[in-house]
């Protein structure tokens, strides 16, 4: 592991039941980086976020993130950490606006950081709309705000265009652009590679529980 490392694995296994979702997997990430990781259904992309947002734990082989081991502790991330993934974990009678001031005050954030937040994401005029009115596309983009409210130096996403029209795409697009000047690293799972490899910086891929094959994304695109 070297000193600018986001992210270190190293013959990672986590288990889901029995079945090994990762299976000595190795993969380091850099500072800056826009990391792209495209596979089939159940190769482990989304078992990676989530062992790397501490929400599972490592069952063999090294996990650091952020200089933190999660086989020792893998709570001590989770203010540094934001994962953007298929259920927004809103509260449906909240207002958009509350339940990002709601998330931004558990990280220690203010509620000038949610309501700009809101506002990046294109939700500033739906901010006293209640979560369970809002549409698919709405919800989706209402979790993109939450995760910047809390200004992780990690974002972990999980197939982060589904769902979302061609404006949502490009707000998307756009705070994924200007995460490395805000001195952010991302990961991305997501099959809609076309749209992803925009963005990324570098892709990898996950086959059976591993990674395998780094790609520099944006040179392959313009080649």
């Amino acid at each position: 592991m070297r000193a600018g490392d986001v992210v270190h694995l190293a013959s990672a296994v986590c288990l889901l039941g029995r079945f090994p979702a990762l299976a000595g997997a190795d993969l380091t990430v850099d500072a800056g980086e826009v990391v792209l990781m495209a596979g089939a259904n159940g190769a482990g992309k989304t078992t990676l976020l989530r062992l790397c947002a501490g929400l599972l734990p490592l069952q063999s082989g090294t996990a650091t993130v952020l200089g933190h081991d999660l086989a020792r502790d893998r709570r001590a991330i989770r203010r540094q950490v934001a994962l953007v993934g298929h259920d927004t974990f809103c509260y449906d009678d909240l207002t958009a606006a509350e339940n990002v001031r709601f998330a931004a005050r558990a990280t220690g954030h203010t509620t000038a950081d949610a309501d700009a937040a809101l506002t990046r994401v294109g939700l500033d005029r739906l901010r006293d709309v209640a979560h369970g009115r809002l549409s698919q596309g709405q919800r989706r983009r209402l979790s993109f705000a939450i995760a910047l409210a809390r200004d992780p130096k990690l974002l972990l996403l999980d197939e982060p265009h589904a769902g979302l029209d061609e404006g949502g795409r490009a707000i998307v697009d756009q705070v994924l652009s200007e995460a490395p000047s805000e001195g952010r690293t991302v990961l991305i799972a997501s099959h809609e590679v076309e749209l992803a490899r925009r963005v990324a910086t570098r892709e990898v891929r996950i086959v059976a529980g591993q990674v395998h094959e780094t790609v520099p994304t944006r040179e392959t695109v313009l080649t």
